[in-house]
C-alpha cells in the first residue's frame, strides 16, 4: 500500500481524484477524511495534512512569562510538539502498514518541512516504509501524473532550512516578545510583539514617517497657459516648473502677452515593452494596486491554486521554463467566454516568444493558468485574481505597444512653454493588460513657426510636498529588495503588523505604539530594527537549502547575535518601558474636544469597566463619547465633516475594520440607519 501526503485536505482530493481516474472513494480516520483508490494494481490512500502538524516550543519550564528571564530563552533547548494531533493520529493509522511513503505537499522550504516532519511521525509506528516525492508546480492532471510518474527523493537540505527559520524564529520573537512586553507591562492579549523580520519592515514604515515629519514644506508657484489653434485647446506650462519666489512668478506672468510661436516640435515613437511574468512580488504588488491587500491576495492564490485554476504562487522565478508549452496553454483558454478570443489571437502568432525579468530558478514556473473556471462558481474577489493572472500571461506572449510622444516648445513673448503628449499607436500587450494604460494626451497637429491664441492663463500657488508613505505594494518590494522575510512571508508578515495594531490604513500609516516600539529598539538595541542582520540571516539559510551550511551552525550563530541584542536590552530597560509607555499614552487620544479644543482620550470607567472616550478638561468640559468594547481603536487624526467630531477606526480579530466617527448623533449614522432599514424594507 501507499500513502501519499499531502499539505491540506483539498489537494489530496485533488491528487486522489486525478490519479483514481475520479474513482476514488472517500472515508474517514477519526474526523480526519482520506481518499481510497487502486492504480496500476496497488492500493492508494491519500491523507491532506492542515500546514504544519509539528510545532517548535520551549520546554515546559520555560513557559511562564513572569519567572523565566527572557534572556533565558536565548540558549533554551527548542522542541517539537504535534499542533494537530487528530491528524497526526490519523497519519499514523494509514501509515502504519504501508510499504510505501510519496510527499505530495508544496515545493518550497515550508512545503518540505511539513512534508518531512510528517514522515517522521510515520517512522515512529512504520520505520522501514520507503519515502519518496512528488513535486509539482500546479495541480493538474499533467502535473500530477507526470509527478508520480518521476519520484524523487525527499530534499531534505530544504527542510532544514525551513526548521532552521521555525527555530531562529521561535527564539528571537519569544525572548524580544517577552521582554518588551514585562519591561512596559503589556501583557495577557496586549502583550507587544516583536519579531526577527516585522521589526525592521516596521522600523521602514516609522523612518518613512519620520522623513515625512521632517519635511519643510515650501509654497511655490506655478504658471500655464490655454493654447487654441483653430477652435483645439491644449494647457502647457512654464519651461520654469516650480517658482520659488511670487514676484519672480508675477512678473513673467506680466510679460507673456495674448499669442505665442511654436518654436519646435519633436514627435518620437517608442517601444512599450510587456512585463515580466509574475513571481510572488510583483503578483501581490499589482494585487494590492487592485485594491487587494497582500495577505488576502496569498490566501485567494492559494485557493485558486488547490482547486487547480494557477500555478503554484510562492515562487521568485520570473522565467517560464522551456516544458511550458505556451501555445498549448493558450489553447486551453480558447473555450473561455471571457478570455476565449484574446487567447485565439495570441496563439495564432506566427512565433510565441514570452518575455522574462531577472530572476531564474528551477524550482517553479512562475504564476500562470492552469485551468478554466466557471466565473460563477468564483467570488468577486476570487475572479478578480484568477483574472488577472491570465491576463498577466496573455501579456507576456504578447506584442510590444508603440507610442507617438509629441513635445511642442512654444515662444510667449520671450516666455518658454512645453507640453508633452502621449498616443497609443499600437495597443500590443495594452489590450491584453489594461492595468498598465495609461490615458492618452493628443495635442493638435501644430507646425513649426505657427502662432497660437493664449485663451487662458493660469498661475497657482502650491506647496511642496512631503515623500509618499509606503503603500503595501510598495512596501513588499521594498522588503524584497532588502532581503526582508521571503515570498512566502511578507505579505504575512505586513498583516501582522496591522493585527498587532502598529500600523493602520493603506497608504501604511504607524500608530503612536508601533512608534514608540521602534525608537526603543533603535534607542537600546539598534541592531533589532536594522534589515542588514535580517537579511544576512535570509542568506544564511538559502545556504542551508543549497547544502553549503549546516542548520545548527545558524542557528547557533543567530543565538549568538541574539545573546548580544539582549545584553543591549538589558542594561537600557528603563528607557525601553518609558519610551513604549508614552507610545501607548499617546495612543490612547483620539482628537480634539469640538467643544474646548483639549486633547480626547480613550478612558475606563473604574465603575463599570467600560471604556469611552472623555475630554482631558474634565470636570470643566464634560464632553464624551461611548466605544465599541471590543477591538482596538486607533485614531485617524481626522475629523468627521459633517459634524466636526474626530473619527476612529476599530479593528477587530474577525471581519474587516470599520471607521465612524465618535458621535453617535452625526448625520452621517442617520444616513446609514435609513440606508439599512431601506434596504430591509
Amino acid at each position: 500500500m501507499i500513502v501519499v501526503v499531502s499539505e491540506k485536505n483539498i489537494a489530496a482530493r485533488r491528487i486522489a481524484e486525478i490519479l483514481s481516474g475520479g474513482r476514488a472513494s472517500d472515508g474517514k480516520v477519526g474526523s480526519v477524511p482520506v481518499y481510497k483508490f487502486s492504480r496500476n494494481g496497488t492500493e492508494y490512500t491519500s491523507i491532506g495534512l492542515r500546514g504544519h502538524i509539528m510545532k517548535v516550543d520551549f520546554p515546559e519550564e520555560y513557559h511562564n512569562w513572569q519567572k523565566v528571564n527572557p534572556a533565558d530563552l536565548v540558549h533554551a533547548p527548542v522542541v517539537k510538539v504535534a499542533s494537530e494531533k487528530a491528524i497526526v493520529s490519523a497519519l499514523q493509522k494509514v501509515a502504519k502498514g504501508a510499504d510505501e511513503i510519496i510527499v505530495a505537499t508544496d515545493f518550497d522550504r515550508e512545503g518540505e518541512l511539513i512534508g518531512l516532519d510528517a514522515v517522521h511521525k510515520i517512522e515512529e509506528v512504520n520505520p522501514k516504509a520507503v519515502v519518496r516525492r512528488a513535486r509539482f508546480s500546479a495541480l493538474t492532471k499533467g502535473e500530477v501524473e507526470h509527478a508520480f510518474s518521476n519520484l524523487e527523493d525527499v530534499y531534505e537540505n530544504l527542510a532544514s532550512a525551513g526548521e532552521a527559520r521555525q527555530d531562529i524564529d521561535l527564539v528571537w520573537g519569544a525572548a524580544l516578545t517577552r521582554f518588551i512586553s514585562l519591561a512596559s507591562g503589556r501583557l495577557g492579549h496586549q502583550f507587544l510583539s516583536v519579531g526577527r523580520v516585522q521589526s525592521p519592515t516596521l522600523a521602514l514604515i516609522i523612518e518613512r514617517e519620520r522623513e515625512r515629519q521632517a519635511f519643510k514644506i515650501e509654497p511655490y508657484w506655478t504658471i500655464k497657459a490655454r493654447f487654441s489653434r483653430n477652435g483645439d485647446t491644449f494647457l502647457a506650462s512654464h519651461k520654469t516648473d516650480r517658482f520659488f519666489k511670487k514676484d519672480e512668478a508675477e512678473a513673467v506672468l506680466g510679460r507673456i502677452g495674448d499669442t505665442g510661436t511654436v518654436t519646435k516640435v519633436a514627435r518620437q515613437r517608442r517601444d512599450i515593452l510587456p512585463p515580466a511574468p509574475f513571481n510572488t512580488t510583483s503578483f501581490l504588488a499589482a494585487a494590492a494596486s487592485l485594491g487587494v491587500s497582500p495577505a488576502r491576495a496569498m490566501r485567494i492564490a492559494e485557493d485558486l491554486y488547490t482547486h487547480g485554476h494557477i500555478s503554484y504562487p510562492r515562487v521568485d522565478n520570473t522565467y517560464y521554463p522551456p516544458s511550458l508549452n505556451l501555445r498549448e496553454l493558450l489553447g486551453s483558454l480558447e473555450g473561455s467566454s471571457e478570455f476565449g478570443e484574446q487567447a485565439a489571437r495570441l496563439a495564432s502568432q506566427e512565433k510565441l516568444v514570452a518575455t522574462h525579468g531577472s530572476k531564474k530558478a528551477t524550482d517553479h514556473p512562475p504564476i500562470h493558468p492552469t485551468g478554466l473556471p466557471d466565473k460563477a462558481s468564483l467570488g468577486s474577489q476570487e475572479w478578480k485574481i484568477y483574472e488577472l493572472v491570465v491576463r498577466r500571461f496573455f501579456a507576456t506572449v504578447a506584442p510590444k505597444a508603440v507610442k507617438e510622444s509629441t513635445r511642442i516648445q512654444i515662444d510667449a513673448n520671450e516666455e518658454p512653454f512645453i507640453v508633452r503628449g502621449d498616443v497609443t499607436i499600437e495597443d500590443g500587450f495594452l489590450e491584453y493588460y489594461p492595468y498598465a494604460r495609461r490615458k492618452d494626451e493628443e495635442l493638435p497637429r501644430v507646425e513649426e513657426g505657427e502662432t497660437l491664441r493664449i485663451v487662458e492663463k493660469l498661475f497657482e500657488e502650491k506647496e511642496t510636498q512631503p515623500p509618499a508613505r509606503y503603500s503595501q505594494s510598495a512596501l513588499i518590494q521594498v522588503m524584497e529588495k532588502l532581503g526582508l522575510g521571503t515570498k512566502a512571508t511578507r505579505h504575512s508578515i505586513i498583516q501582522h503588523l496591522y493585527d498587532r495594531n502598529y500600523i493602520h490604513s493603506d497608504p501604511i500609516v504607524p500608530t503612536e505604539l508601533g512608534t514608540a516600539v521602534v525608537e526603543a529598539l533603535r534607542k537600546t538595541a539598534e541592531r533589532i530594527a536594522s534589515p542588514q542582520m535580517t537579511a544576512d540571516l535570509e542568506e544564511d539559510m538559502n545556504a542551508i537549502a543549497q547544502g553549503r551550511l549546516e542548520r545548527t551552525k545558524v542557528v547557533d550563530y543567530s543565538r549568538e547575535l541574539l545573546d548580544g541584542v539582549m545584553f543591549e536590552l538589558v542594561q537600557k530597560k528603563g528607557e525601553v518601558a518609558e519610551q513604549i509607555s508614552r507610545g501607548i499614552r499617546e495612543d490612547r487620544v483620539v482628537g480634539r474636544c469640538p467643544k474646548c479644543g483639549k486633547e480626547l482620550r480613550i478612558i475606563r470607567s473604574k465603575k463599570t469597566r467600560k471604556r469611552f472616550v472623555g475630554c482631558e478638561a474634565y470636570p470643566e468640559c464634560r464632553t464624551s463619547y461611548p466605544l465599541p468594547q471590543s477591538g482596538e481603536i486607533v485614531a485617524l487624526n481626522e475629523m468627521c465633516e459633517p459634524c466636526g467630531t474626530p473619527r476612529i477606526k476599530v479593528t477587530g480579530k474577525r471581519g474587516r475594520p470599520w471607521i465612524l466617527c465618535l458621535d453617535p448623533n452625526c448625520p452621517t449614522k442617520e444616513e446609514a440607519k435609513k440606508a439599512k432599514a431601506a434596504g430591509e424594507g
